[in-house]
């Protein structure tokens, strides 16, 4: 899509209005603009051109194909995915599926008039518009079968409801069909295609590092020998899209989740993070404090005569100090107390004699970062939080908790609560005057600042006065919802990436990596150049010759040393077995085993019918008895061999099939009961636990695998009129906030939080109604508000010993006892000092 600027203003405009677009006018102008191009290339010259001419003309009829079995499910999904909104925002995972249909629509219409417009020109390059097409013709065929998935979803799903309530059935139906899918279109030529043309570079730089990585990882001991390593090789990545996103789908499939803490731990070297600073907003205080584990003493909310006892974090490791980091724009009063310097490391803070102390802030903002429980820390966060900081002109207490699988649930929630509860306690250290606090986190933050607040309010002490979560992780199950199957395409939260985390948080994922044997420095340093020298030829050689040869082989068989080594390391996880691979890319369908299961279904209509009416009912969303039985463990999910007497009716219509991976990935399913505790998955906690929440203000965004969880979440605590609201943004990735200094849009987003935060402390009385954003909300004009009870998620009851974690319930009963004497007055106000 390169020299054609006038036709990305083109394409611009296109997605500008594609909202407004009818569905209609949007295929019929696909089918003008392939049959155009099919007739002009029909009949081509021979020889590369002509075999060039050949695919554009077979990707372009085959388009059309999916895009008339596509256009009425389209129009089935539109005219309903209304009942699953929330508060008349027009936002859930069946509007994010099919908009990222329509865009990847836009894009071959885009690409298609590039085509018509200069075919004729000398420099036209046909293969390589033959494999846009190619490559989109891909997507466009796998975003079909997601559709079907979905129909089966909204087939089977309470009304209104988002998620499929068991692990079994549907939801391993989903994951047996992304275990075998094909995956690699997505992370080519097509990354990124649905969000902003903004942060496509990014993504692109993002994929290219991460498969150098994933060529180097674990083949250099030292940091410099990696570093350098998968500089030098990641040309090939660069000039070659289909051996990116191979080998992309390839190291996402297969490495365990320490490759990724190592990859996502990138962004905390010395050098990236100094660099990132240079670039931030300049704070005057920046101190990463070790608070020791010592209990103490908060007064009770009910009666401040009364006290909670908070004991240390005990979970797997024992006592241990709790790290944070204090940011502040300005100095302030106990910010430089010798109190405060007795438990920090200075990483920021300029001071003299004469300088200046600004009062205390009536106003403290407690962030928990995000990371998928498993990486980064607060350093990670830092730039954004640095402006928040400027921003909101109050202190910022991050927390840097304890990471899994050697820190699994309820480390992290246990650092978190005592890191909350200590700031209470220790206001005047932090600059703060006690008045107002609000918690802020990200994704798996966000998880924390609702569990934390839960948490709080089971104890009787204060609470916050509001919560901030952007795209929160809610529900840390397998259970299958519309927005969760966006997994197969983001390159940013693949499943088995995001299921890896999951379960490390679970206490499933190994602990630690296997040993590496140690070897001399001098010997490391000869292995680290040999190896470098190797690769750097081999990058080199191949790049050469993508030049020179524009007929060159397929990347399969270019693709020889790349992540052979780091797949098959002892880092890795075991592979799947040989019986389990046999699929071809693009040229052999293979029927779906999973209807093996489904057998009992009936098959749902071709339009997209109504969920079936229901009335309110309660619904647990446990495991059933025969599930429980089998709870202490994963299930690793692997698709059989072909077996061509088996029908795949249910999943997808007779004569499709989606495009299939050479090499599955084992997905563990995680079915261990301590996912669906309350303080893992707030989503499934009790009316009476969610009453005790503060405010929560949610900001999610449109395209994000997790959208149902926000979406869910907000309707849960709307049925118990829990105050609540729900932003969401438009084209952006899960983690916009890691890069809100990249470019406009992710700016705006981030000030959307900023703004949310700016009502937490600036709110008196009770809290604002749901407001719409002017430029980054979904506007629910011409858009139909769903009954009431459509949007009503019905209410579970959930057992006492279901609340309680298995062979971890001493964790939340037993280290926080209430006080029962009462105390004096001077006692309290000390307490409350």
């Amino acid at each position: 899509m390169n020299n054609c600027c006038p036709y990305f203003c083109t394409f611009l405009s296109l997605l500008l209005a594609m909202s407004e677009m009818d569905t209609k006018a949007v295929f019929t102008t696909l089918y003008s603009v392939c049959e155009e191009n099919v007739a002009f290339f029909s009949g081509g010259p021979k020889g590369p051109q002509g075999d060039a001419a050949r695919r554009l003309v077979e990707a372009l009829t085959l388009i059309q194909d999916h895009a008339r079995s596509l256009e009425p499910v389209i129009s089935g999904f539109t005219a309903i995915y209304h009942h699953f909104d929330f508060d008349q925002i027009p936002a859930n995972g069946y509007r994010s599926l099919v908009k990222v249909v329509r865009c990847c629509l836009l894009h071959i219409i885009h690409k298609g008039r590039y085509i018509a417009s200069n075919r004729r020109s000398i420099f036209f390059r046909a293969a390589h518009n033959a494999g846009e097409m190619e490559a989109y013709c891909s997507a466009l065929c796998q975003l079909r079968a997601l559709l079907y998935l979905a129909q089966r979803l909204l087939h089977d799903n309470s009304h209104g409801n988002l998620f499929f309530q068991e692990e079994s059935g549907l939801s391993q139906s989903f994951v047996r069909e992304y275990a075998s899918m094909h995956k690699g279109c997505f992370y080519g030529r097509c990354l990124g295609f649905q969000f902003t043309p903004a942060i496509r570079p990014f993504l692109q730089t993002i994929a290219i590092g991460l498969v150098s990585f994933g060529e180097n990882y674990k083949k250099h001991q030292s940091g410099i020998g990696v570093a350098a390593s998968s500089f030098f090789t990641s040309g090939k990545y660069a000039i070659d899209p289909e051996l990116r996103g191979s080998e992309f789908e390839r190291i996402t499939q297969n490495l365990d989740v320490h490759f990724w803490k190592s990859f996502w731990n990138i962004t905390e070297t010395e050098l990236l993070s100094s660099l990132a600073s240079m670039t931030s907003t300049q704070v005057r205080v920046n101190r990463a404090l070790s608070v020791p584990p010592v209990p103490f003493d908060l007064p009770l909310v009910s009666d401040p005569n009364l006290s909670v006892t908070v004991a240390p974090p005990v979970a797997h490791s024992g006592p241990g100090p709790v790290q944070m980091r204090l940011i502040s724009h300005e100095l302030r009063e106990g910010q430089d107390s010798e109190e405060l310097l007795a438990i920090s490391r200075s990483e920021g803070l300029s001071l003299g004699l004469k300088t200046k102390r600004s009062p205390r802030s009536p106003c403290l903002l407690v962030h928990f970062h995000g990371g998928g429980f498993v990486a980064q820390t607060s350093k990670s966060h830092e730039p954004y939080l640095r402006s928040w900081s400027q921003d909101l002109a109050v202190p910022i207490l991050s927390v840097d908790y304890s990471l899994a699988p050697e820190a699994p649930f309820p480390r992290a929630l246990e650092e978190c609560f005592y890191a909350y509860c200590w700031a209470l306690k220790n206001c005047h250290l932090l600059g703060w005057t006690g008045e107002r606090v609000c918690l802020a986190g990200d994704s798996a933050g966000g998880n924390l600042c609702v569990t934390v607040s839960m948490r709080a309010a089971s104890h009787g002490m204060r609470i916050p006065d509001g919560i901030v979560a952007a795209y929160p992780a809610t529900l840390l199950t397998a259970y299958a919802s519309p927005s969760r199957l966006l997994t197969l395409m983001d390159p940013l939260l693949p499943l088995s990436v995001l299921s890896r985390c999951l379960s490390a948080y679970a206490g499933t994922e190994p602990q630690a990596e296997k040993r590496v044997e140690k070897v001399s420095t001098l010997s490391m340093v000869r292995r680290d150049t040999a190896l470098l020298l190797r690769d750097f030829k081999q990058g080199a050689s191949n790049w050469f010759h993508s030049l020179l040869d524009s007929n060159r082989v397929s990347a399969d068989t270019v693709r020889k040393s790349v992540s052979e080594a780091s797949i098959t390391s002892p880092h890795s996880d075991p592979p799947v077995p040989p019986a389990t691979s046999q699929f071809s890319l693009h040229r052999e369908p293979l029927k779906s085993q999973t209807c093996q299961d489904l057998a009992s279904h009936h098959s749902p209509p071709s339009s997209c019918p109504l969920p079936s009416e229901r009335g309110p009912e309660d619904v647990s969303f446990f495991l059933s008895t025969e599930d429980e039985q089998c709870a202490s463990g994963s299930q690793s999910v692997a698709l059989p061999a072909d077996n061509s007497e088996m029908s795949c009716s249910r999943e997808f219509p007779e004569g499709f099939e989606p495009l299939r991976s050479e090499q599955l990935a084992e997905m563990r399913m995680q079915s261990s009961p301590i996912v669906r505790n309350p303080y893992m998955s707030p989503l499934l906690a009790p009316d009476s636990m969610l009453r005790g929440l503060p405010p929560v203000h949610i900001v999610a965004c449109a395209l994000d695998p997790m959208l149902d969880d926000s979406v869910m979440f907000a309707k849960r605590l709307r049925n118990i009129d829990q105050p609540v609201t729900l932003r969401v943004v438009e084209d952006l990735p899960h983690g916009f906030l890691s890069l809100s200094q990249l470019s406009r849009e992710t700016r705006e987003a981030a000030n959307v939080c900023v703004e949310r935060i700016r009502e937490v402390f600036t709110q008196q009385g009770p809290p604002l109604t749901t407001q719409k954003h002017r430029k980054l909300e979904r506007t629910g004009q011409g858009v139909n508000v769903a009954l009431e009870e459509a949007t009503r998620l019905p209410r579970g009851t959930i057992q006492e010993e279901q609340l309680s974690l298995q062979g971890r319930s001493e964790i939340f009963e037993g280290h926080s006892s209430v006080g029962a004497n009462r105390q004096n007055s001077a006692e309290s106000r000390k307490i409350n000092a």
